[in-house]
């Protein structure tokens, strides 16, 4: 069954200005989640219920509600910000 995908507005706008090709990366890998919401390379987040996913020196944080079936992506920023 596929996950829906729920993009935050701040996780928008973050995506909105990443660079052309990060951003194209990062839209693919996120349309990817709704079949698979862990695939290979992703790892959970310690002391927070939340999965993280690299995309070059970027991340794309999310949660996932396997009873609703939906993806919330909550952050797309550069791995030096991400875990402020």
């Amino acid at each position: 069954m596929a996950h829906s995908i729920v993009i935050a507005p701040a996780a928008k706008r973050q995506l909105a200005n990443l660079p052309e090709g990060i951003r194209s990366k990062a839209s693919v890998i996120i349309d990817g989640l709704a079949v698979n919401p862990r695939p290979s390379g992703v790892k959970k987040l310690k002391g927070m219920d939340a999965w993280r996913i690299r995309v070059g020196d970027y991340r794309i944080i999310y949660e996932i509600n396997d009873g609703i079936a939906c993806v919330l992506v909550i952050m797309v920023a550069h791995r030096g910000k991400v875990y402020k």
